[in-house]
């Protein structure tokens, strides 16, 4: 007869191994998700693209959350919360983020857009009053040199002409960070509520793009659809179904520390695949942005 405490042990470490590797797949396809993105900018432009991506996804997420039964209908008493958390997670998020690289590279887009982890600790102070600790303090001194160092160096550092893309790195970063902390979940299934704000937040990118950016509609090549395919149905499709799936097995502070991997498979790959720069330099910057993060969110578990 089989021992109960086995079996619930043996059922629970299964659990945090499917977790682990729903983490590793999101992780890895949002991390790929940069170089795509960089590369499909040479065909189509960044709000239109992505606005497009999101649109479909947003199709795809849809038909995936009915069919697994999940109720999609939005009462009209959050239309208002929905909007706001599309704005905030979808629009400023996504659509900021993919303008910034018009300016900067992939990796360096990457490492400044996840840096939110940090900002979040400090906007918790003047909106939910909860002092920063030393050790976030620390890490964000940590953070902020890594940046520096990032900025530094006449051939690979940021340039002063790609100030604009800092900002709107910078703001997606810190418009998601206001988010997290500021918003309350949705009364929605996860998959539900990802279908909504992907279909609120990348309407306004598409018609934008469409009329301000003048799209070639006819300018994407067959390497450009495969990008546009992948982002689709990876980054935004089956990554977001993997991560919601990792939540439901693993301790939210597990997940979010998981996520540093992002950045570093957006750097290795753009370094592969567009021959971005990845030296001693970038290496050295990545690793203490990164540490920095890792030094609040252990910080703000504790």
């Amino acid at each position: 007869m089989d021992n109960p405490h086995t079996t619930s042990a043996s059922t629970a470490s299964n659990s945090r191994a499917i977790g682990l590797l729903c983490l590793l797949v999101t992780s890895v396809g949002w991390g790929m998700n940069w170089p795509a993105m960089k590369f499909l900018l040479k065909e189509w432009p960044p709000l239109f693209a992505r606005g497009t991506s999101g649109l479909c996804a947003a199709i795809l997420i849809g038909f995936l959350a009915a069919k697994s039964g999940q109720r999609l209908s939005l009462p009209r008493h959050l239309w208002g919360k929905m909007t706001l958390a599309a704005f905030l997670n979808v629009f400023s998020w996504m659509g900021f983020s993919t303008l910034s690289m018009r300016w900067l590279n992939a990796g360096q887009g990457a490492l400044l857009v996840y840096t939110m982890p940090v900002w979040a600790t400090l906007l918790a102070w003047p909106v939910l009053g909860k002092r920063p600790t030393m050790a976030s303090i620390a890490g964000l001194v940590l953070c902020l040199s890594g940046i520096a160092l990032l900025f530094a160096g006449a051939e690979s550092g940021i340039r002063p002409d790609q100030g604009a893309g800092v900002l709107f790195a910078l703001g997606a970063a810190l418009l998601f960070a206001f988010g997290t902390i500021s918003l309350k979940p949705l009364a929605l299934p996860p998959l539900a509520s990802v279908a909504w704000q992907l279909l609120i937040g990348c309407l306004p990118m598409f018609l934008i793009g469409l009329v301000a950016e003048r799209p070639d509609l006819h300018g994407l090549s067959g390497t450009g659809l495969a990008v546009m395919v992948y982002m689709t149905l990876v980054p935004m499709g089956l990554c977001y179904v993997t991560w919601f799936a990792a939540l439901r097995r693993l301790p939210p502070a597990v997940a979010s520390v998981a996520t540093l991997l992002t950045p570093v498979v957006g750097v290795l790959a753009a370094a592969i695949s567009l021959g971005e720069p990845l030296g001693l330099k970038e290496i050295l910057a990545m690793s203490m942005t990164l540490a920095g993060v890792a030094f609040t969110l252990r910080a703000s578990r504790a």
